[in-house]
């Protein structure tokens, strides 16, 4: 796979799919404002390094998911202007993604100029089933560069027409940011140091199965906290209350610890956990008071919803012992004070790992800002937690594959 250090750009028009899906909010005065620049942070080593060397910079990205129509609230304008702040430089920003106002927008950039055009999703071709018209579309994109770079890691497992499509039309190569990202994913599931420890949280069973699945073959030691975790201790024989719990994969969950048993790999699950009499998702607000119990004496009535303080210490030996540990999923509600311990102790640990220590992206790296963590204690967050763990399951990631063909 080849990245932008084999390219010669000066002068050349190069085409750059990003990932600036960031999450926005109200600002108060009828704009709406960045909460988490991350994903934009994570594109400035590529395009930084594209405009040194001279080249006319056209970015295309997408934001949220306004179903193939215009939406102002999906607008790409504030990540324009966040952009043009963080590179020092004034970004311009197309009014359509490959009408009138895109073509003129690219028409007028000089030699280290870069533009952004309006969100790609605004094109109903984008995310279309339909080849012919994602192809279509990928035509006129590609009348915009002379280079293609795929520098959006989150969105290299959709065969979309600014991901896929695309590349197979211009010459094209990794970004800084995919190169970088595939690089540590092969490490984790080709080359890790051991010991390996992979630690998984979030609500769902299902979203992880295919991942328990492949890294059990590759990791020595699997950490299950999170929503998730109840499914795990049901399929132990324990009464787990009103807990969230995916009956349907009970028994699949038994097999895994079977597996492990037999392959002399660890399943860690929580020794205590703290509970409250429900939980308001929508409204992030818990009913009751929270409570530690025993992770195999949870009361009825009572729902689990962050792993205990006796797990904290249990989980953070087992990854500080570690050389190289991945991340990904909550161990508890973290947004909620009370029901973020489990999700700091984890992410503490993590930050004093002699080695890799992995966050795979999603749910996982807003945490860890949300704690206060700065990204260079971590030895890597990825921009991408869908890519990344459809990765470690060991699916072909389509905006991947096409970077490695010949071109």
């Amino acid at each position: 796979m080849k990245t932008i250090d084999d390219l010669d750009v000066a002068g050349r028009r190069v085409l750059v799919r990003a990932d600036f899906n960031v999450p926005l909010e109200d600002a108060g005065d009828g704009s709406r404002r960045i909460t988490d620049d991350g994903r934009i942070r994570a594109a400035l080593p590529t395009l930084t390094a594209l405009r040194d060397a001279g080249a006319r910079v056209v970015v295309v990205a997408h934001l949220g998911r306004p179903k193939g129509e215009a939406n102002p609230k999906y607008s790409l304008a504030p990540v324009a202007k966040r952009l043009g702040e963080l590179l020092g430089t004034d970004v311009k920003l197309a009014g359509d993604v490959v009408g009138e106002s895109a073509q003129a927008t690219v028409a007028s950039l000089a030699d280290g100029d870069v533009a952004l055009l309006e969100n790609v999703r605004y094109e109903p071709a984008e995310e279309s089933k339909d080849e012919a018209a994602r192809q279509e579309l990928a035509a006129k994109y590609a009348a915009f560069g002379d280079l293609f770079v795929s520098d959006g890691f989150g969105v290299v497992h959709r065969k979309q027409a600014s991901v896929y499509d695309v590349a197979k039309l211009l010459p094209n190569v990794a970004g800084f940011l995919v190169a970088k990202e595939v690089d540590v994913l092969r490490r984790l599931t080709e080359t890790p140091e051991r010991p390996f420890v992979v630690v998984l949280g979030g609500a769902k069973v299902a979203d992880k199965l295919s991942v328990i699945d492949n890294l059990l073959k590759v990791a020595d030691t699997l950490v299950i906290g999170g929503g998730m975790v109840f499914t795990f201790l049901k399929a132990q024989g324990h009464e787990i209350g009103d807990s969230l719990l995916d009956a349907t994969n009970l028994e699949t969950c038994r097999g895994y610890l079977k597996e492990a048993e037999a392959s002399g790999k660890t399943i860690l699950l929580p020794v205590d956990v703290r509970v409250a009499d429900g939980m308001d998702f929508d409204a992030r607000q818990v009913t009751g008071e929270v409570d530690v119990v025993a992770a195999d004496a949870i009361p009825a009535g009572k729902q689990g919803l962050d792993i205990g303080p006796e797990t904290e210490k249990l989980f953070a030996d087992a990854i500080t012992g570690a050389r190289t540990v991945f991340w990904n999923g909550p161990m508890g509600v973290f947004e909620i004070e009370a029901l973020s311990h489990g999700t700091a102790a984890v992410a503490k640990a993590l930050t004093a790992v002699d080695g890799l220590s992995v966050v795979g992206g999603g749910d996982s790296a807003a945490a860890v800002r949300v704690l206060g963590h700065a990204d260079d204690e971590f030895g890597h967050i990825s921009t991408g937690g869908g890519a990344s763990l459809e990765f470690l399951e060991g699916k072909e990631l389509p905006g991947i594959s096409v970077l490695e063909e010949d071109n």
